[in-house]
């Protein structure tokens, strides 16, 4: 199975709201999260917009983890925070350059 990320862009005057939202929930629940690192980041050049980069093992994890009800209810208070739509990217992981030797999906 080849890695998989997900990129979610969105705009907001809202961000501290969006941390404070996002930082419990993302490992609250029942179960243990399926992602392996989330990466909050900030547009340099647009203010206001930020970009949250999600690292999965595979696009069916990704599948798991946006199926389940804390997901979902994080999702939908982040998008009362936000000043427009969140944009998903779903992308597969082709290879990777990790700084040492060149890793492949």
């Amino acid at each position: 199975m080849a890695r998989f990320v997900q990129i979610i862009e969105f705009q907001t005057s809202r961000i501290e709201e969006i941390e404070e939202l996002g930082r419990p929930s993302r490992t609250d629940g029942s179960t243990a999260p399926t992602f392996g690192r989330i990466v909050a980041t900030a547009d340099r050049d647009r203010p206001g917009t930020y970009f949250t980069i999600v690292e999965f093992e595979s696009y069916e994890s990704a599948m798991e983890n946006s199926g389940r009800p804390e997901t979902s209810d994080f999702a939908a208070k982040m998008a009362a925070l936000c000043d427009g739509p969140p944009v998903f990217r779903n992308l597969d992981v082709i290879w990777e350059d990790t700084g040492g030797a060149a890793e492949h999906s």
